[in-house]
């Protein structure tokens, strides 16, 4: 029974980064991961490093897409 809870909390907690991330506009790597390889089989996925890159490039701007800019 406390098995039980402890992995519905866990659940939830991850639920809850997942949200925190999508409202900062970074997606969950995993999500990506796993859409990329059902979708998408003959693409090698972005490294985590390549996928954050892009994620901030696509919301602050970035290589001529305009964007954020703070002065």
């Amino acid at each position: 029974m406390a098995k039980r809870w402890v992995e519905r909390l866990g659940a939830l907690g991850v639920g809850l980064r997942d949200m925190a991330r999508l409202m900062v506009g970074l997606p969950s790597y995993e999500a990506y991961v796993k859409h990329a390889q059902a979708a998408h089989p003959e693409r090698t996925p972005m490294t985590y490093a390549e996928f954050f890159r892009e994620r901030q490039e696509a919301r602050y701007g970035g290589r001529g897409k305009g964007g954020f800019r703070c002065c």
